[in-house]
């Protein structure tokens, strides 16, 4: 993979406590172009920025230094975890969330998180969308994102549904802020593992949520 082209921005600043990269979150830029991407995400005026801006063509930016902390996931908590951006690397994806995925880009994402991965040492629950982290106020990367390609890659994780059990208890052991209210986390599961599924929550979403439980579920009472 070739480097990617450095154009530093402002908006960043040290992790705080000590805190090292345990997560990787995946954005949309939701915007027109790559280029008015990073103009945004490197202006001071609006105080948001991640770490690294890939295009359509595959183009890849960083904006922050790993081992610094870019303002990208805003307020939301995962695992029981806040202050996401000082646990985090953000990754600012050129699409509309109306449009799939361009293939550049997304060969470019899979060979970064690699990466990254090995680099910091997160494991494939790590990853995870920015709606996943703040389900009431986000919906990026979208119901056009292939999540199951970067499972199959050993990138990220997919369910194999388990026996229905209580959604929001299992949602909560998986990682989901259940504070925010079944719908909202429900909308959220659907986003990532079941993209254009509607109705209300049904035995489906709970197998899914139990799956994840069972094999990725956080011990709240480790430290």
């Amino acid at each position: 993979m070739t480097a990617p082209v450095a154009h530093p921005s402002p908006n960043c600043g040290p992790r705080r406590n000590g805190l090292r990269p345990s997560l990787i979150v995946l954005h949309y830029t939701a915007m027109s172009s790559a280029s008015a991407a990073l103009e945004r995400l490197c202006d001071p005026a609006f105080e948001v920025s991640a770490h690294y801006l890939i295009g359509k063509d595959g183009m890849l930016w960083q904006l922050v230094d790993e081992a610094d902390r870019a303002w990208h996931a805003g307020q939301g908590r995962w695992a029981g975890m806040d202050d996401i951006n000082s646990r985090s690397i953000g990754i600012e994806l050129d699409n509309s969330g109306a449009e799939p995925f361009s293939e550049p880009l997304m060969t470019r994402l899979e060979d970064l998180m690699a990466g990254i991965m090995t680099r910091w040492d997160i494991a494939p629950a790590g990853v995870i969308a920015h709606s996943d982290m703040a389900p009431t106020r986000k919906w990026d990367p979208g119901r056009r994102f292939d999540w199951r390609r970067l499972a199959r890659q050993g990138s990220s994780v997919w369910p194999e549904p388990a026996a229905p059990g209580d959604f929001t208890r299992d949602a909560a052991r998986f990682g989901y802020d259940v504070s925010c209210g079944e719908d909202a986390v429900l909308d959220a599961v659907r986003q990532r593992f079941r993209p254009w599924a509607t109705g209300p929550l049904d035995d489906i979403d709970r197998a899914l949520v139990a799956g994840l439980a069972a094999r990725f579920g956080i011990d709240r009472d480790t430290p």
